[in-house]
């Protein structure tokens, strides 16, 4: 009878009717957290990197002069659909997406898709 008590469990484990909690290697094995979810953007729109000028940039580096000067300054966000700049910094334009740079230095805070301005 035993016999057949440990060949019915073993089918009816290999076929996947047992739940993996009732075997033996289950409730020896330690348990795994699961992985860190990745940090969400806070928009569907929003990247973390994009390419200009035939270069990648990403968040944390510096624009090249050109779009920092008035031409690329973005002034109208709000017709764009684009969150308010903080406090010493400004939008701009660069290949085919938004991008909010500071006023000194011209480092990338944040950048959203160009497609955007079509969203809402």
């Amino acid at each position: 009878m035993r016999k057949l008590n440990v060949f019915v469990f073993s089918v009816a484990l290999m076929a996947g009717s047992l739940p993996l909690a009732m075997t033996a290697q289950a409730a020896d094995a330690p348990a795994v957290a699961p992985a860190p979810a990745a940090p969400q953007p806070a928009s569907s729109f929003e990247i973390q990197e994009f390419h200009a000028d035939y270069k990648p940039f990403k968040i944390g580096d510096i624009v090249p002069d050109l779009y920092r000067t008035k031409e690329y300054r973005i002034d109208a966000w709000q017709i764009r659909h684009l969150p308010a700049p903080e406090a010493g910094s400004h939008w701009t334009y660069m290949g085919g997406n938004y991008v909010l740079i500071t006023d000194a230095e011209g480092k990338i805070l944040r950048a959203m898709k160009g497609e955007i301005f079509y969203g809402h």
